[in-house]
């Protein structure tokens, strides 16, 4: 870590507010963020810890609410395969390449939420298409981290109460931390002090969802909801400048 380090707590600060109010989408955040100092293979690896200890505890707490057996098998065993080609897509594709993708996979993530903010999707079809949504999503997690735009985007769309909600996108990338972490181990990707520094992030992260929660309460949901959509919108324009220029 350099002078940059701020910024890295800062991300995953920020990404502790998102996680506090919402339950989930802090990579959507830190993820661009570190992107912009450092690369996109880096902020990957720095989010593995954070992701498995808070994601197993999220797991554990509301694993009574859990959609049932055959949804999360498609859904969730198609994401961990997906992310095992994302991860290599992550060796294979040049810094700018990734940066490029994470900026379109977040432009992607606004659009849609500002232009199907009530989208609903039956539960007889989202099962029909989970085992697609969860492989593409993991192709997209592996590769940027970033998989919001699907993963979180396909689960709103269900319009799953917030527990269930919570304990099926936990399983989702909990089941792709542990595909993912050997892997990134293999490449070079994940060093000893990525992973203690990864460690750290745990603490930044921690500190600030419970002020997430409550400026969630205090915050008119479609204000606390724009606050976000222009600060995502800013970190994929410069995302997309460094990689294009």
């Amino acid at each position: 870590m350099d002078e940059y380090a701020l910024f890295v707590t800062i991300g995953f600060a920020l990404g502790g507010l998102l996680k506090g109010a919402t339950g989930a989408g802090a990579p959507i955040i830190a993820i661009p963020l570190m992107a912009i100092f450092y690369d996109v293979p880096f902020a990957v690896a720095m989010f593995i810890v954070p992701t498995i200890v808070s994601n197993v505890w999220q797991v554990w707490v509301h694993r009574a609410r859990l959609l049932p057996a055959a949804f999360l098998l498609r859904f969730v065993g198609a994401g961990a395969l997906g992310s095992g080609v994302g991860t290599l897509m992550l060796a294979w594709l040049s810094s700018d390449g990734l940066k490029l993708i994470v900026a379109v996979a977040v432009f992607a993530y606004i659009v849609f939420r500002v232009l199907k903010p009530n989208w609903q999707l039956a539960y007889e079809r989202a099962f029909a298409v989970s085992g697609i949504a969860g492989g593409l999503a993991g192709v997209l997690q592996g590769a940027t981290g970033v998989s919001a735009p699907l993963s979180i985007s396909f689960l709103n769309a269900m319009k799953l109460e917030r527990e269930v909600f919570m304990a099926t996108i936990s399983a989702f990338f909990l089941a792709i931390a542990v595909v993912q972490t050997p892997m990134l181990m293999e490449l070079g990707f994940m060093t000893v002090e990525r992973f203690w520094l990864s460690c750290l992030a745990l603490v930044p992260l921690a500190a600030f969802m419970p002020v997430g929660s409550w400026l969630a309460k205090k915050l008119p949901s479609r204000t606390f909801d724009r606050i976000i959509l222009a600060l995502l919108a800013i970190l994929a324009c410069r995302l997309a400048v460094e990689s294009i220029f």
